[in-house]
């Protein structure tokens, strides 16, 4: 059994609440403590069962926890990350037991694949990755660190995505090829939507069909 807290007590983090109870269905052994939260507000509050405490009352309570991530801003995943592991604590890998891959897929440390994924052949997913519900990525494919995808977005063959990229709902990357793939920088934000057909730069916001830059 290992336990665990899940940091963030907003909607995603009881999204990922039900993904733990999925898991043990399946035969994992998951006992989810408490949230961890850092809104002083829900502290001592009971959330779908589940108390809400601050980071420094969970680790005094339970030392050697293991957390999951429960937070969809990329800005706010980075600083828990920094604040966890200057507590000396980390970050598990949970995958939803329906997620489909083969066994040319790595996960990294601290990524959270939801329900309904699929995932091909030759993928790298990076730290700290977000991969909400029902999304598919195709092949030889690389998430980098903090990436997160919302809920539909689909990811052709031959695409590379940088750090702390925001996909927004719905959104379509088409392929690149091996020579000349299709490369997405760090810091881009991609709408709701919105159909990728080239290659996007640093800190870049796109939006439409075909995505532009806005």
């Amino acid at each position: 059994m290992k336990q665990v807290a899940i940091y963030g007590a907003g909607g995603f983090g009881r999204e990922v609440a039900w993904l733990m109870d999925s898991c043990n269905q399946k035969g994992d052994h998951y006992e989810v403590l408490c949230f961890i939260d850092d809104e002083p507000s829900l502290h001592g509050r009971v959330l779908n069962g589940i108390q809400v405490m601050g980071l420094h009352e969970a680790k005094e309570k339970y030392p050697s926890i293991n957390l999951i991530r429960g937070i969809g801003n990329i800005q706010a995943s980075v600083e828990i990350t920094r604040k966890a592991k200057h507590s000396g604590l980390n970050f598990l890998t949970v995958i939803h037991p329906s997620t489909e891959c083969s066994r040319y897929v790595s996960f990294g440390e601290g990524t959270v694949v939801c329900s309904g994924n699929v995932f091909t052949t030759n993928i790298i997913v990076g730290d700290y990755v977000q991969v909400n519900l029902s999304c598919t990525v195709g092949h030889d494919v690389t998430l980098g660190d903090y990436t997160t995808i919302a809920p539909g977005v689909h990811i052709s063959g031959y695409v590379h995505i940088g750090k702390r990229v925001y996909i927004g709902t719905g959104a379509v990357i088409v392929n690149g090829t091996e020579n000349d793939p299709i490369t997405i920088g760090d810091d881009v934000i991609i709408g709701a939507g919105s159909c990728v057909t080239k290659s996007i730069q640093n800190n870049s916001k796109v939006v439409g069909v075909p995505a532009r830059s806005i």
